[in-house]
């Protein structure tokens, strides 16, 4: 398996290979050198094989059995990698060839059956394809992105003047929806190496042999049958930590974090009355601007309501943190508390929670599913809009922020959502949608559940060498 050491991307890897480990298959995972330091300086030990002495990997005996090698990205380790365009550029340029070198000295002491990438290292397509090694696809966004991509890059439907962020588009599968709600990176105002990933990745997509989503059919199914005569994606989530689904929580269970996660929120939620608490953070990737922070702050003030906020680091290395209003802590002490970063789904699961104000990223989404809580969607880039949409229009399990001017939130607007969510007319019925996707989603990976046998079709397809898509 590959991807950048992207927290966002790799996480999802992780449960993926757990999935496969379970299922009996060996599972190696290649990631970018940066996230070496990280990664196992915030990951329990236990969790990971950091093997860089390929011929004398042995994984049959460690916690997880993930074999976890690197390769480089082409650029230095203390290189800013918040510089995207230097990082996408570099990859596309230096990472074929170090991946390749990788690849040839793990073939000398694995067969490998497949390899699996994730949609941000299309280049990586055909560094397998060179290696003889039939190639899949995990897309770890909404089934919904895929199709829009898709029907967008392979002119497979009309779509309107995407200039206009406001025009209408329809699609199979999808409610109508707004320009605005596209993921940015088809929009013409995505810097243009963002929109070369993906175009790249969509031109060889006729080389990967299958593609697997981390959602689930039962809440996208619309979706999913519309892509069945152009493309089939065949989903094999939700990927989340099992405990989220009801397994008992493991010491193998894999998940890696960027940063180091603060488990006193944990108790501190303990002293919370339940569905009490507003939980906010917006992701590993964004950082919120100075006013914005004030507003929320000002928000969560008025609220009068216990609130959770994560405002992280605006780079893993640094201590940067936006400032606070002064007199803001002092005033919430007794029903608020602010930490740089949480373990979020075990915050998620727990009974005091009563929203979350989330960016809307995937991974985020499918936690937000999987533990039945009502949602406010802040989204920002990527697929983040096409993911509120989908909470907005088809989840049904929350509501969504209005922007005002230069894209920011104005506090009456967060207070407007904040109440809306939890005492509003509505509130009663957003939780009782939440709680119908979550037992929708829990489900699915159940013995009988949709993914769990398109799961077993994958490893069957790899045994016998016959490929859902010949």
């Amino acid at each position: 398996m590959v991807s950048m050491s992207i927290q966002g991307h790799i996480n999802p890897m992780f449960k993926f290979a757990k999935h496969l480990l379970s299922k009996g298959v060996h599972v190696t995972i290649a990631t970018t050198e940066d996230g070496r330091h990280r990664m196992l300086k915030n990951t329990k030990p236990s969790n990971l094989t950091n093997n860089t002495n390929l011929n004398n990997s042995d994984n049959s005996n460690n916690d997880s059995g993930i074999e976890l090698v690197f390769f480089s990205d082409g650029l230095a380790l203390d290189f800013d990698r918040s510089d995207t365009e230097s990082l996408v550029n570099t990859i596309r340029e230096k990472g074929p060839q170090n991946l390749s070198i990788l690849v040839t000295d793990l073939t000398k002491v694995h067969n490998y059956s497949c390899v699996i990438v994730n949609p941000f290292v299309p280049w990586a397509i055909d560094v397998v394809v060179e290696h003889g090694i039939p190639c899949a696809l995990l897309w770890i966004q909404a089934c919904a992105a895929y199709s829009i991509y898709y029907r967008y890059l392979k002119n497979i439907n009309p779509f309107p003047n995407m200039d206009d962020l406001h025009e209408k588009v329809h699609l199979p599968g999808l409610p109508p929806f707004e320009v605005r709600d596209s993921p940015s990176f088809i929009l013409p105002s995505t810097p243009y190496h963002f929109k070369t990933v993906i175009k790249e990745l969509f031109e060889a997509m006729d080389k990967v042999t299958w593609v697997l989503g981390t959602s689930c059919y039962e809440i996208e199914e619309e979706i999913v049958n519309s892509m069945a005569s152009l493309t089939p994606i065949y989903p094999v989530g939700p990927l989340v930590s099992p405990f989220l689904l009801g397994e008992k929580e493991r010491s193998d269970d894999v998940s890696v974090d960027m940063w180091v996660p603060e488990d006193s929120c944990i108790e501190w939620l303990e002293t919370m009355p339940d569905s009490s608490v507003i939980y906010v953070s917006f992701g590993s990737l964004l950082s919120l601007s100075q006013k914005q922070v004030e507003n929320i702050a000002v928000a969560l003030k008025n609220s009068n309501k216990a609130f959770l906020w994560v405002i992280k680091p605006s780079n893993g290395e640094s201590n940067y943190v936006a400032e606070l209003p002064v007199e803001f802590l002092e005033e919430t002490k007794e029903r608020g508390l602010v930490v740089k970063w949480c373990p979020q789904e075990k915050v998620l699961m727990h009974p005091s929670v009563a929203c979350f104000v989330t960016h809307c990223g995937w991974n985020s989404t499918l936690e937000t599913l999987v533990t039945g809580v009502p949602v406010i969607a802040w989204p920002f880039w990527s697929d983040q809009h096409t993911n509120a949409m989908l909470m907005e229009k088809v989840f049904r399990n929350g509501v969504r922020v209005k922007y005002g001017e230069d894209r920011i939130v104005e506090t009456e607007e967060i207070e407007r959502c904040i109440k809306d969510v939890t005492e509003g007319p509505r509130a009663e019925e957003f939780k009782k949608r939440a709680m119908e996707m979550k037992e929708l989603a829990v489900k699915t990976l159940q013995e009988d559940g949709t993914s769990n046998k398109n799961l077993n079709k994958f490893i069957i397809d790899l045994i016998v060498g016959n490929p859902a898509r010949a």
